[in-house]
């Protein structure tokens, strides 16, 4: 590509100069991946350990693991450090919805100082669900900060599985 295609004041006669994928190198793809890598560990290390603690909790997504069986969707939620008040469960359709608040409160009190840190993060999951299920009859259990939400199949759904035989060749 000759210099000129890269000067922005050039004659507005001449077409752009249009680089294509095909064209790219198969190293820019490294160079661009290397170049994240480098920034995203910049900022990682120079983070003091409060700050990045900081920055994890503001983004708190919860782990959510889904299994189905033949009569029933089980979900499970990692939600470590919440109380079962601070949660939220809702279905809406054929989506499950959990949402809830992490809040965290620290005071902190000496003879010449005084102390007082507050941090709120909010998360929300939608996540949808394989078949229909009965809502009147779902369970939700809360243990140790694992929150497992069991869903039974409708009748419906339940009759809407087939297997089908393998053959060998």
């Amino acid at each position: 590509m000759p210099i000129t295609d890269l000067i922005p004041w050039r004659p507005k006669n001449r077409a752009l100069a249009v680089r294509r994928e095909a064209e790219r190198s198969p190293f820019a793809l490294m160079r661009d991946l290397d170049r994240w890598m480098e920034s995203f560990f910049d900022r990682a290390w120079s983070l003091s350990p409060w700050e990045w603690f900081e920055e994890t909790w503001e983004t708190f997504t919860p782990r959510v693991d889904v299994k189905e069986t033949a009569k029933k969707v089980v979900v499970t939620a990692e939600l470590p450090g919440l109380d079962e008040k601070d949660i939220d469960i809702s279905v809406v359709g054929d989506t499950l919805i959990l949402s809830g608040e992490k809040r965290q409160e620290e005071e902190e009190q000496g003879e010449d100082y005084y102390r007082m840190e507050r941090r709120y993060g909010a998360f929300r999951r939608v996540i949808p669900l394989p078949c229909e299920v009965e809502v009147d009859k779902a369970e939700a259990t809360f243990k140790k900060g694992v929150l497992t939400i069991t869903l039974p199949k409708t009748p419906e759904a339940q009759s809407a599985r087939k297997s089908i035989p393998i053959k060998t060749a």
